[in-house]
């Protein structure tokens, strides 16, 4: 819809006003704000709602895939729940009955990260959720990336539109881990069988299937707060830094390229080698975009930035 387009919307004042007392979930108004700024300017839609009218129709079976791996614990650093909540408020006002949404995750601690019907944090009673957990994928094995036979799980078969919300960090194995990883990694049934190479290009391969071009229509990241070293878990909590933003993009190529750069220049004012000069350069984001996924030249990447 917007090749090379990504728009990014940070909130006014400093980084603990937007957040709550405990600093690592962000305010449900603020965050409201966030993604509705983000993605009218994205469209070009008067509102929310319209700005989702024009990527989601009332018909559509919506799948949300969430990121939490990192947040199994505490919910430090996952999708936050009051993103994803705004999120189906939209999906429903655009018409899509709540028995055709679905939020999920790989497994159920990556999922309880998100803080989705945790405690308080309740999602619409219709509204779907579940995790695949390797194991639910209906659909026949396909070799997608040379001989490896793997099967894209039914939470996303299911789907006539899908969402990605993902996250922006470091990855201990491939350099960096957003967009394009999220949907390829998440959903397959043997992650593990295309880690080879720093996963390179088995991510781009994975992402460039028609499975995943008829279905993928919009990427949020949420980038309240960001990992620039030792992910892509939470293992440190020096390497979670505040960042405050909220980005969208139809283009994943070009989310992650910009997303590799921000992690770059954090890792650089820390004195930190590149993710290149550490042998952890991101390659399949270069494949991504000579597949034509999207656009990996930063020259040619529009970042629209915005405050509210």
């Amino acid at each position: 819809m917007a090749p090379g387009l990504v728009v990014k919307v940070a909130a006014k004042g400093d980084f603990g006003s937007m957040m709550q007392p405990n600093q690592l979930w962000p305010k449900a108004d603020v965050a409201a704000r966030m993604l509705e700024r983000a993605l009218t300017d994205l469209t070009g839609a008067p509102t929310f709602e319209n700005a989702l009218a024009r990527l989601v129709h009332p018909k559509d079976v919506v799948a949300i895939k969430v990121n939490g791996i990192a947040g199994q614990v505490g919910a430090t650093m996952a999708v936050n729940f009051e993103v994803i909540a705004r999120l189906v408020e939209g999906v429903l006002a655009v018409g899509v009955p709540a028995s055709q949404i679905t939020v999920y995750e790989q497994y159920p601690t990556y999922l309880m990260g998100c803080r989705v019907n945790v405690r308080q944090f309740k999602l619409p009673s219709e509204v779907r959720t579940g995790t695949h957990n390797n194991r639910d994928h209906a659909m026949p094995k396909v070799a997608v990336y040379k001989q490896v036979l793997t099967r894209y799980c039914r939470f996303f078969t299911d789907a006539s539109c899908v969402i990605n919300l993902t996250m922006m960090k470091d990855h201990s194995l491939c350099g960096f881990t957003g967009a394009l990883k999220n949907i390829t990694h998440g959903n397959i049934d043997n992650p593990h069988h295309h880690h080879d190479h720093q996963a390179s290009p088995q991510i781009a391969v994975l992402y460039n299937h028609p499975i995943v071009q008829s279905r993928v229509r919009l990427h949020i990241t949420d980038a309240f707060k960001i990992t620039y070293d030792k992910g892509p878990l939470d293992k440190d909590p020096k390497t979670r830094v505040p960042h405050g933003a909220v980005y969208v993009a139809t283009d994943p190529v070009a989310m992650d390229t910009y997303g590799w750069k921000v992690i770059d220049e954090e890792r650089k004012a820390r004195n930190l080698p590149s993710l290149k000069e550490s042998g952890r350069e991101p390659a399949y984001i270069r494949a991504a975009g000579q597949f034509g996924l999207g656009i990996h030249d930063l020259n040619a990447i529009k970042v629209a930035s915005f405050e509210v």
